[in-house]
């Protein structure tokens, strides 16, 4: 435990970040299958890519493909079997992208395997199956914790071509001699909050009208565009809240975990004091998406699959309890993203980086921004609720039981937003010249956290409830 705790270390101990936010909306935030954005949505689009390199490399093979050989690494070695990353590197082998991954196949796939299916490489058929897929060293000496290496085969074992993956949180992917693409520069360049509201008072814009302007000038999508798929990620989280609403019994796996956002709904009704029928809402929308993304349904990572409940949860009770219009709901999902920007930016937001607190912490904080800013108060206002939020999820382990997202990840969920919301109260209470906390030393914190945090408490299941609801 000592070599992997110090090779995640290792890992994590680069120079500080000085280049400004150049992430786009449309890469933080993407919709697809549950349960863990590092360890099956990036897994399935890393199956996906080696798909697409094989059929354009397949002239130049100078042997017969046979079959696809995945091996996995590190947390995905790990608690890769609760997560379904063989499933979703498979999934991507055949031809499916997260965002258009058809319900139910991942489900399918882990259900069956003993299965083998075919996928076409110009006319030549390949096979492949779970089989196929290798849980191999938890310790290794890649440069990034969630590590898969995927291979074209031919009929004597032989290896014609092979990439080497990293999934490096939050559904995004790099692989060995990646390269950053190349987007067009932010208008309004910001590394920091610090830098950010400096920038909002220079050029008198919003929050919201400034990660608009970036935005446009990142990806060259026009503001209509941007809009309008900001939209769909709001209908979609939506509906995966009324579909987790409207479920019960019980989720995929050994832990015999039952569904209980549907029973807290309707106990919900049953309060008679305002403010305890509004937290159980609350508690009740993060667990129906949380419990979604256990079994696989569709999510929107944000800005991971196991955090994916806590944002949804806010958002659906801005339009549903507190009747907040789109428009204003909308602006305050921008807030969002940029917290989320920020946090990715200059520490980390995946589990197997920095634990859970870079997860429904950053979710929280994410949330609480939301709310801030939908309610129109100013970016001052909007960082300090998120640094509230962020600040009491520090130190936030992930250890989940068994390697599912189920326990303590769906209740967490819930917890994460409503600190969230308690955040939004406090921070509007308060005299923001008072607030004593920035929210670029509670992320700065979060990074140190995440650095010294020992790596079986980093989504390995090797410590914390992981190990003790085990052994009780």
């Amino acid at each position: 435990m000592a070599a992997l705790n110090k090779l995640f270390q290792e890992q994590k101990r680069r120079s500080l970040v000085v280049a400004p936010v150049e992430t786009s909306i449309f890469d933080l935030l993407k919709c697809g299958p549950g349960p863990s954005s590092s360890h099956t949505i990036g897994p399935m689009k890393a199956g996906y890519d080696f798909l697409s390199l094989c059929r354009e490399k397949l002239p130049s093979f100078q042997k017969k493909p046979n079959h696809f050989l995945v091996r996995l690494y590190g947390s995905l070695s790990a608690t890769g079997k609760g997560h379904g990353t063989c499933a979703a590197v498979l999934a991507g082998l055949l031809g499916h992208s997260p965002e258009k991954c058809p319900a139910g196949l991942l489900k399918e796939i882990s259900n069956n395997p003993d299965e083998h299916y075919t996928q076409m490489l110009g006319e030549i058929p390949i096979t492949l199956s779970l089989r196929n897929v290798i849980y191999d060293n938890v310790v290794h000496d890649f440069p990034y914790n969630n590590t898969l290496v995927i291979a074209l085969m031919d009929t004597e074992g032989e290896t014609l071509f092979e990439r080497e993956y990293y999934s490096v949180g939050g559904g995004f992917i790099q692989w060995k001699g990646w390269k950053a693409p190349t987007f067009g520069k932010p208008i309004h360049p910001y590394q920091s909050m610090r830098d950010l509201q400096r920038r909002l008072e220079q050029t008198g814009l919003t929050l919201h009208e400034l990660l608009l302007d970036n935005e446009t000038a990142i990806t060259g999508n026009s503001r209509v565009a941007v809009l309008k798929y900001l939209d769909e990620l709001i209908e979609t989280m939506i509906m995966g809240v009324k579909r987790g609403l409207a479920k019960e019994g019980v989720l995929p796996g050994t832990l015999n975990v039952q569904r209980k956002a549907c029973m807290l709904y309707e106990k919900a009704q049953k309060h008679n004091i305002a403010h305890e029928r509004f937290l159980t809402h609350l508690n009740a929308y993060a667990m129906a998406t949380a419990e979604e993304n256990a079994d696989g349904g569709v999510i929107v990572t944000t800005p991971t699959c196991g955090a994916s409940g806590v944002l949804p949860a806010l958002l659906y009770a801005m339009r549903y309890d507190m009747h907040i219009g789109d428009r204003a709901v909308r602006e305050g999902f921008l807030a969002a993203v940029a917290i989320g920007f920020l946090a990715k930016h200059n520490a980390a937001i995946a589990g197997a980086e920095v634990g859970c607190q870079g997860e429904v912490g950053v979710a929280s904080a994410m949330s609480a921004a939301m709310l801030t800013h939908a309610r129109g108060f100013n970016a001052i206002y909007t960082a300090n609720a998120a640094e509230i939020a962020l600040e009491h999820h520090l130190g936030l382990t992930c250890d989940p039981v068994g390697g599912y997202v189920q326990i303590p990840c769906i209740e967490r969920n819930a917890v994460g937003a409503v600190k969230a919301y308690n955040a939004f109260l406090l921070a509007i209470s308060e005299d923001p010249k008072s607030h004593r906390v920035s929210l670029d030393s509670a992320i700065e914190a979060m990074g140190e956290t995440g650095r010294e945090m020992n790596a079986k408490f980093k989504e390995t299941s090797l410590g914390g409830l992981a190990v003790s609801m085990v052994n009780c």
